[in-house]
Parts: C-alpha cells; structure tokens; sequence
C-alpha cells in the first residue's frame, strides 16, 4: 500500500490543496512541477476513490407512518 492510500481523505485534500498551491506560484523548477503534478494525480484518484467508497456506505432512514426510525435501506443505485 503506499503512502497516498493510507491518507485520510481530508488530509489528502490538504495535502492536494498545497500541491495546487505550490504548482501555482511557478516557483518550481520543471522537473519539480512534473514531480508535484504526478502526485497531485496520484492525490486526487485517491480522494475521488475515498469519496465514492463513502457514498457506498451512505444508507437511507427508514421511518415508519408515525415517523419512527425503522432501520436503513441503501442509497439508490447500489
């Protein structure tokens, strides 16, 4: 597994936001910039996985006539 996959999505995002960040400011030599696109890939394939494994988990409530929770179903679509 390599260091990308073990991130949390949030800190991949800020990890993401900063490579943007630093792509930006052109600071970088080209070698550099190539390397930081790389990884910027690599960061945003992960956080789009990380998305849509948890919209997977996302479930429905279920409530009954009276209004009471009465469990969960999947999201549409699964």
């Amino acid at each position: 597994m390599s260091e990308i996959e073990n991130l949390s999505f949030e800190d991949a995002m800020r990890e993401l936001e900063a490579t943007v960040g630093k792509l930006e400011t052109g600071e970088a030599t080209l070698e550099e910039s190539i390397a930081l696109y790389e990884r910027g890939a690599r960061l945003r394939a992960h956080c789009e996985k990380r998305l849509r494994e948890a919209e997977e988990r996302v479930e429905k409530i279920t409530l009954s006539a009276s209004g009471q929770p009465t469990g969960t179903e999947p999201v549409e679509g699964q």
